[in-house]
């Protein structure tokens, strides 16, 4: 019972030490977000240029098969990442636009 109380008061501590995100935090991530989604992408179309002009050339169809796949691979996550910066973004504006609209109690 003396260790669940401890656990809890810790957790209260930590709570109370916590400070509230604003909607300033919030807007200083979106763009955050969105200038490393804009910067991955020009990136992104860089190796994907680089791939396309650089194709694999190999007398076996084998590595050539397995270069091709991993190029493909490497596009693909540096365009996911892109993506994944972007909806980052997209979803703090959307929380920093909602914090305008909610009232506190």
């Amino acid at each position: 019972m003396n260790n669940e109380q401890t656990s809890i008061n810790k957790v209260n501590i930590e709570n109370q030490n916590t400070p509230e995100k604003g909607p300033l935090s919030f807007l200083t991530g979106s763009l955050t977000s969105f200038l490393l989604c804009i910067s991955s992408y020009f990136i992104s179309n860089k190796i994907a240029i680089y791939f396309s002009l650089h194709k694999p050339s190999n007398s076996s169809e084998i590595v050539q098969s397995i270069s091709s796949s991993i190029n493909t691979l490497i596009i693909g996550l540096s365009f996911l990442l892109t993506f994944s910066f972007a909806f980052i973004g997209l979803g703090l504006f959307i929380v920093f636009i909602r914090s305008f609209l909610i009232k506190k109690n």
